[in-house]
């Protein structure tokens, strides 16, 4: 069908072309912008999660780092309190003899 310029009978006044919409240099840049800034905002969101579980590793580091340091002291201190009570039992202090003082000293 050719379409004239002028209407005939029975024509619509108005002809309609088919136009392909493409989107002009500012709404390319505005939708630029805007997927950047969400980009943004999903890397922000991410480094900070991220942080997050960083300070709640780094808490239970320290955490494990005092436990450790506890048990050791621990250790230290059952070692101690065995080797009194491994002294105290053994045959040499049970045949020593207690001494009681004799004299005082006055001054």
């Amino acid at each position: 069908m050719n379409r004239t310029r002028y209407s005939g009978r029975n024509q619509n006044s108005v002809s309609f072309r088919a136009q392909a919409r493409a989107l002009g240099p500012i709404s390319n840049t505005i939708t630029l912008i805007v997927l950047a800034c969400l980009l943004g905002l999903l890397y922000l969101t991410q480094v900070t999660k991220t942080n997050a579980f960083g300070y709640q590793i780094n808490n239970l580091q320290q955490q494990q780092t005092q436990l450790a340091t506890e048990h050791d002291n621990l250790e230290v201190s059952s070692a101690h309190l065995q080797s009194l009570a491994r002294a105290q039992n053994s045959s040499v202090a049970k045949n020593l003899v207690s001494v009681a003082p004799t004299d005082t000293v006055q001054n």
